[in-house]
């Protein structure tokens, strides 16, 4: 099996001048970042760093990240990504789960070096002086390629080594999402999704937003940078996807990718309102497993919607190829090449990872179900299931039906004074929902200003915090 490095290669060579990358700032070729990456691993290998070496790298996205990655895999190094969400703090925890040798930094990332635990570090990163390059090294599927890092939002980050077999399996299974018929453009707010075109040949717009801050985007400048970026795709998480419904979307996009967060119906609905015809796909992952299933959901009839709407959960869709999946206990397990089978620190794995014999299946923590047609219905976190005077009652299927009534923008369920209680926000009548609600087994509802949402898309309910917001008593 060949690895993400040589495909990039082989990209540059077949692509040449063609742009790979847009950025608010210009643009760059595939060879153009080919050389680049040539000439930075260069300067790195003169540095002493070698395979097997681990980078930190704290940089902005944009070209010089993708270059940077580049030459770290060209010579055999590995990289780590600290959670951008959880800021400083993310980045201590991963210095000290990582041990780094260097440190990849620009701009004001540059003063990370102040930390204690990257003294010793040296700091580099792209110069349009480098020149030369090695080869790349000979990589096995064995070798790591990278460490990344749970969100956290459940407890400690979780390190998550990725080799590159792992990454070339997921390449698999992402570039047959991606696949298109046309020659594309794709706006990426994934930066995985951004690698694999980079190694398809197809051209990637960067954000003109910093990627940790969904939540200063405004629909015009999204609108903008849509149109003079000439995507005809975007690739953005939900809470995006609600900027972009009030946006005057251009002509030129036809198609939207969103994950990273529940997509529903009502989204979609507003998207679809704002621009008929929009094809609308929704990719259902984690961070250990990406993507699980997919959804386009032109293939989404009346019936589907109902259902939703009638308490049956979310619908995601059928398992991507090369993805096992299994429902325990009401618990979604998944296995296959492109699933993390095991974390940095093997103590992380209580609870989370079960073998059977040669199969790791990795716990998703979220519930489910699979319909007759082999479907997969999400039910929410398994954490956030909440006892009701009937038995449990699961956060999609209570949220998805309050979310259908009128003048409900988010809903979420919560536990207080051991009783299940719906929290709504938008311009509803508390009364009306609270007579809704009975069916639902649920007999209060509580509204308030906001919902609170995940750091690192806007896009999830943050159910720790939520329940922050409601008396217990």
């Amino acid at each position: 099996m060949a690895d993400l490095a040589r495909h990039f290669a082989e990209a540059a060579r077949r692509e040449g001048e063609r742009v790979a990358l847009v950025t608010p700032q210009g643009a760059e070729s595939f060879a153009g970042i080919d050389r680049r990456a040539a000439a930075f691993a260069a300067r790195c290998a003169a540095r002493g760093l070698g395979k097997g070496d681990r980078v930190l790298i704290a940089m902005p996205v944009g070209v010089d990240l993708y270059v940077a990655l580049a030459a770290c895999w060209r010579l055999g190094a590995v990289a780590v990504f600290p959670e951008p969400a959880m800021g400083i703090a993310g980045l201590r925890h991963a210095v000290a789960l990582s041990r780094p040798k260097c440190l990849f930094a620009s701009g004001r990332y540059r003063f990370l070096r102040l930390l204690p635990a990257l003294w010793r570090c040296p700091v580099l990163s792209p110069s349009p002086a480098d020149r030369g390059g090695p080869a790349p090294v000979p990589l096995a599927d064995r070798d790591l390629a990278l460490i990344s890092f749970t969100s956290g939002s459940t407890g400690a980050p979780k390190a998550i080594p990725r080799s590159h077999g792992f990454l070339m399996a997921q390449y698999d299974a992402v570039r047959r999402l991606l696949a298109s018929e046309r020659e594309e453009v794709d706006l990426v707010a994934f930066p995985v999704f951004c690698l694999v075109n980079l190694a398809e040949g197809r051209t990637s717009v960067l954000p003109n937003w910093k990627i940790s801050r969904p939540d200063g985007v405004l629909p015009d400048k999204l609108a903008a940078w849509i149109a003079r970026s000439g995507a005809t795709r975007a690739l953005l998480p939900p809470g995006l996807c609600e900027v972009l419904a009030r946006a005057d979307m251009p002509r030129a996009l036809h198609t939207v990718f969103t994950g990273g967060g529940p997509v529903k119906p009502a989204l979609v609905g507003r998207l679809q309102a704002r621009r008929p015809g929009l094809r609308i796909v929704s990719v259902y992952g984690s961070t250990e497993a990406e993507p699980i299933a997919d959804l386009d959901w032109a293939e989404v009839g009346d019936g589907d919607r109902s259902a939703m709407a009638g308490g049956a959960g979310l619908l995601a869709g059928v398992p991507v190829e090369g993805t096992a999946l299994k429902i325990v206990e009401g618990e979604i397990w998944v296995a296959g090449a492109h699933v993390n089978a095991h974390y940095l620190d093997p103590a992380m794995e209580a609870g989370t990872k079960v073998r059977e014999g040669a199969t790791v299946w990795h716990r998703t923590g979220d519930a489910g179900r699979l319909d007759d047609s082999g479907r997969l219905w999400l039910l929410g976190r398994t954490g956030a299931v909440v006892e009701g005077a009937g038995g449990p009652i699961y956060p999609f299927a209570v949220e998805l039906a309050a979310e259908s009534w009128p003048g409900v923008a988010r809903a979420a369920l919560a536990g207080a004074g051991g009783a299940p209680v719906l929290v709504i926000e938008g311009a509803a009548d508390v009364a009306d929902c609270t007579h809704r609600a009975r069916a639902l087994g649920i007999a209060r509802v509580v509204k308030v200003a906001a919902i609170p949402l995940d750091r690192r898309h806007r896009s999830k309910v943050d159910y720790t915090a939520l329940q922050r917001l409601l008396p217990q008593g």
